[in-house]
């Protein structure tokens, strides 16, 4: 959520920089403004009417003790009273509404966020290791995964419906070796605190990391007790410091946590494609960080190189992008994609997406530190896919495929399967 006295007071640059997305947000920085200016006005003159029945109750106290009628006076303050209870309801409705506007309203685009109105203006940053090249026509995952029995799609069908899957056999014990390798990367070497967290959230988790009011059509909801399924581990790991003043030598927290992610993607076109690209359900391993803002860049810069130190590690050809203004999430700042070759699919998958929000989202939750002055300062929060599991098995499976039909497993990732290949 953006600072309002930041609206206020550099009301140009926040519709320039809104303006730079794309799309009508900048176009209700007035109505924004409009309420803001309704609700301070209320505000001061709740404050003067709270004055002026304070005083007048003293009054009638003297004149009481002079034996004096009070009656007008006490009239007055009885009147003053009704229009002070209307002015508390007025005012706290002007907050709510304000509230609710500034809720809608995306993240500003970092300086450093490159202009452009759609993703074929994202900038490529840099790249690591080579397509692989083959003496035979390599197959799709689909095709791999169906001749070694790795999934079964027709009856995650018939349990759930279009866009799950079943891992089998060696399928299921890959899925297993990736989350055990991940999981050590990066607690052991890349220095963060592994987290077990629940799988589903309250709504106003979602709101602190700006899925809703949003995106609440992409959400899978249990009515019966107003929950939702995390679309990602950044939802429960982020909120674990709501509502929370943490001291600044705690500070950088570093979390990576495990969990499913459920996603509708309602409206989405991809669905219909086969295989394991886009799934209603998928593993993922999240690495959150919670810093100040003299940190933020810099923390940001470590967490996407972790995130492509585990391609790295696994031998896979990759590229990273920056997305621009026009392509960037709801409530980030600022974004790095890292997209791993996938040769059965020809084309690049987006395996881990490294997002900074800087106070955007720890002005939802209320998550603060106390400075070295002593003062309570919003935290800026970090987040990414450390990394996603469904297209990282793509590309593995795709890349180090034989010619005899069997896929031979990187070195790293051996011991956690237990065989250095499946076929």
């Amino acid at each position: 959520m953006l600072d309002i006295r930041l609206i206020r007071e550099h009301t140009d640059q926040v519709i320039a920089r809104l303006a730079s997305r794309g799309g009508e947000a900048h176009l209700r920085i007035h109505d924004i403004l409009e309420c803001d200016k309704e609700r301070r006005s209320a505000e001061t003159r709740l404050q003067h009417l709270q004055s002026d029945r304070k005083r007048m109750s003293k009054e009638i106290g003297m004149r009481k003790a002079k034996g004096e009628d009070t009656s007008a006076v006490e009239a007055e303050v009885r009147a003053l009273g009704d229009e002070v209870s209307h002015l508390n309801e007025a005012s706290a409705k002007l907050e709510e509404r304000q509230r609710d506007l500034l809720l809608h309203l995306p993240n500003l685009p970092h300086e450093g966020c490159p202009i452009g109105a759609d993703a074929e203006a994202n900038p490529e940053l840099r790249t690591w290791g080579e397509r692989p090249a083959f003496g035979f026509t390599p197959k799709s995952h689909v095709d791999l995964g169906e001749s070694l029995g790795l999934f079964d799609f027709e009856r995650a069908a018939k349990i759930s419906g279009s866009a799950f899957v079943c891992f089998t056999g060696a399928g299921a014990r890959l899925e297993r070796a990736l989350l055990n390798f991940l999981l050590d990367l990066h607690t052991r070497e890349n220095g963060y605190t592994e987290m077990g967290v629940p799988f589903v959230v309250r709504p106003e988790a979602l709101v602190g990391t700006s899925q809703l009011p949003k995106f609440e059509e992409q959400l899978y909801r249990c009515d019966r007790d107003e929950l939702y399924l995390a679309p990602t581990a950044e939802v429960p790991v982020t909120n674990l410091h709501r509502e929370e003043i943490i001291a600044l030598e705690q500070l950088p927290i570093r979390y990576a946590a495990y969990t499913p992610c459920f996603r509708r993607e309602a409206g989405s076109a991809g669905l219909g494609t086969r295989g394991l690209i886009r799934m209603h359900q998928f593993d993922k391993i999240e690495l959150v960080k919670i810093t100040t803002p003299e940190e933020s860049a810099r923390e940001l810069e470590a967490l996407t190189a972790d995130a492509e130190r585990v391609l790295q590690i696994l031998g896979l050809h990759y590229r990273t992008i920056e997305l621009c203004t026009g392509d960037i999430g709801f409530g980030a700042t600022r974004t790095y994609d890292i997209e791993v070759w996938a040769p059965g699919q020809n084309g690049y998958l987006e395996v881990s997406s490294c997002s900074s929000f800087g106070d955007f989202q720890a002005r939802r939750m209320n998550l603060r530190y106390k400075d070295g002055e002593g003062k309570n300062r919003f935290c800026h929060t970090i987040n990414g896919s450390g990394t996603a599991l469904p297209r990282l098995m793509v590309a593995l499976l795709e890349t180090f495929q034989q010619a005899d039909g069997s896929v031979l497993l990187p070195a790293a990732l051996q011991p956690y399967f237990g065989s250095d290949r499946i076929g």
